[in-house]
């Protein structure tokens, strides 16, 4: 089944008890084979946050918690998001016997669906740590550079290197991409951490707004980013993450890394 038949942009009932067989996988390689790649050679991994969890306990009390749950990158399958949505609140009215419970069902679940072991953590909505956002005042800031855009769809020759070696980490804000069904903007904040020829600040936040006319899932902006970024030069280090705003009580937040290097994954206010 393609994604165009899936639940994905289409008005739908929400299962009353637990439904797994609503989740939906988005093979990797299709996209991949764009960027020249079979088999993901890197790291990373996409870390979800899911805010609308609840169950029921053994005697039908309404329990919530929130969800960390997180795909490795050379997982075959992505989850395509509605149908993560879908099968989360199939809970709702599902008995069961405790969190352990829950959080085996959804490594069972998420895992086979993805094609590689899922790691899922649960946590109370109290937990004040859920609360605390990433501290991104060590990087440098691309927004308040002045430039002039002409052309808002990805063109990877908008980047520059300079010849000086750097390392640093840069973000932006101003990243929008578009989902490929519905066509729904995915807004988004993107870092990215590395070591070797210095990018060109202005060109860099230029290719990042280029993205704003492009429709790719989450997952695969980034890669994209990753990889264009990567043909540049020979870098030593290079982390690409951005941290999505949370659409349908779920945000998705990629990485893709050189290294096995796994950043703060805390939120951001927007999300």
């Amino acid at each position: 089944m393609s994604v165009e038949q899936s639940t994905l942009g289409k008005t739908v009932e929400y299962p009353q008890q637990y439904a797994p067989d609503v989740l939906f996988p988005v093979p990797r390689v299709d996209n991949r084979r764009t960027l020249g790649i079979t088999e993901w050679p890197y790291h990373g991994f996409d870390w979800w946050h899911a805010y609308e969890l609840s169950w029921l306990n053994a005697k039908g009390k309404p329990q919530v918690a929130m969800a960390i749950i997180e795909l490795p990158a050379h997982s075959p399958n992505i989850i395509e998001s509605k149908s993560l949505k879908l099968y989360l609140n199939s809970f709702n009215m599902t008995r069961l016997s405790g969190t352990q419970e829950l959080h085996d069902l959804l490594v069972q679940d998420l895992s086979r669906v993805s094609g590689a072991p899922v790691q899922v953590r649960l946590h109370s909505v109290d937990d004040p740590l859920l609360a605390a956002p990433l501290d991104a005042t060590t990087g440098i800031l691309l927004d308040t550079l002045d430039i002039e855009m002409d052309s808002y769809d990805v063109d990877s020759s908008m980047l520059k290197v300079q010849p000086e070696y750097r390392a640093e980490m840069l973000y932006s804000h101003l990243l929008r991409s578009n989902c490929p069904v519905t066509g729904q903007p995915d807004w988004g904040s993107v870092f990215i951490a590395y070591a070797g020829p210095g990018l060109d600040h202005a060109a860099l936040l230029k290719y990042l707004c280029s993205f704003r006319n492009h429709t790719e899932f989450h997952e695969h902006c980034v890669e994209r980013i990753f990889m264009d970024v990567m043909a540049l030069g020979s870098f030593e280090q290079l982390t690409v993450t951005a941290k999505y705003v949370r659409r349908g009580g779920l945000d998705i937040n990629p990485c893709r890394s050189l290294q096995e290097h796994r950043p703060d994954m805390g939120r951001l206010p927007r999300q």
